[in-house]
């Protein structure tokens, strides 16, 4: 793209393809080295290997301190891999309050406690650069073994399944971030999606351990640019297509109803909380209904097949949404 900036939200997949190509080799103690679809790093330590990974939380005020925790400990989860450690930079507003820095503290530190995460580091200062809180965490996990999944770990043949709904995450930033958004949706709708951070929550931490002991050996969880980006990140990520079986997808309907009334496509819209798995065909089924016993709301929702693109049972290309469709909204209000 040239002569013209890029708007808010993700970098253009083939750009970020491009600034993250290299001809040096990495070093041999970095084990997974940055590329698209993989949402953590790896680096060899003795006894094991230190799996790290950092993101921002951009698009919401509302519990920010929480939600930036819970994005970040699931893009190490997905490695197999427990989270332990976070740090964070919190960027405040000018005339912020301080019961408003308190509360945002409460938050972050409730739902480390839960998750077991320690607090080791950060920043935060008043800054006039923000308009709104952000938070930049960065956590930590370690695998005393050295063993880790990959994204690309994905192989032809595989069955996918869905644990947890989508959009969950674009319904809580839709509810608190868009005014007048309530008298769009009905009344129950309205106050499932206000509170769903919290229920039906966006960690798949435990989701992706427990995937991992019943034999998925890869997995990604879908955050901006919605389901569409993530099934579309994992499948370049494993050098393969995709074929979806979209009656099987499992959805949020306080999500669904609030981006099909503000015109938003579901399907690009924020989706933490969904966890993509890729088990061997022949373990998938019982996995399905392992979880599903223990609480968790899953499908087998698709296969890996050679090829590129992702693409639904009757041939047709599944669109890729370079920006987030709440993002888009967020942007126009």
């Amino acid at each position: 793209m040239s002569g013209a900036g890029f708007p808010s939200g993700k970098l253009p997949a083939a750009l970020l393809r491009d600034l993250l190509a290299t001809d040096v080799p990495p070093p041999p103690e970095l084990l997974l080295p940055p590329r698209p679809g993989e949402d953590a790093g790896v680096v060899a330590l003795a006894g094991g290997a230190l799996v790290v990974a950092g993101d921002p939380v951009t698009m919401t005020g509302a519990d920010v301190g929480a939600h930036a925790v819970l994005v970040n400990a699931n893009d190490i989860a997905v490695t197999g891999v427990r989270p332990r450690w976070f740090l964070s930079t919190i960027l405040l507003p000018e005339g912020i309050g301080e019961e408003e820095i308190r509360a945002l503290f409460r938050g972050m530190r409730a739902t480390l406690d839960r998750l077991d995460i320690v607090l080791v580091g950060g920043h935060i200062e008043v800054t006039a650069s923000v308009r709104q809180t952000v938070v930049s965490g960065h956590i930590l996990g370690f695998a005393p073994d050295g063993v880790f999944l990959r994204t690309a770990d994905m192989k032809p043949g595989d069955a996918l399944l869905q644990i947890g709904p989508a959009p969950v995450e674009a319904a809580a930033v839709l509810a608190n971030e868009v005014a007048g958004a309530e008298q769009s949706v009905a009344a129950e709708l309205w106050q499932a999606a206000l509170g769903a951070l919290s229920e039906p929550g966006i960690s798949v931490v435990e989701a992706a351990l427990r995937a991992v002991s019943l034999g998925a050996h890869a997995l990604h969880d879908p955050t901006e640019g919605g389901l569409s980006a993530g099934l579309h990140e994992m499948a370049e990520a494993g050098g393969l297509a995709l074929k979806l079986d979209e009656h099987a997808v499992l959805w949020f309907e306080p999500g669904t109803a609030l981006c099909r009334a503000l015109n938003a496509d579901p399907w690009g819209a924020l989706a933490s909380g969904a966890l993509l798995a890729a088990f061997p065909a022949d373990r998938a089924e019982a996995a399905c209904r392992t979880l599903i016993e223990e609480g968790y709301q899953t499908a087998v929702i698709g296969e890996a097949i050679s090829g590129t693109g992702v693409h639904l049972a009757d041939g047709r290309a599944l669109p890729r949404y370079e920006r987030d469709e709440v993002l888009r909204l967020l942007v126009q209000t």
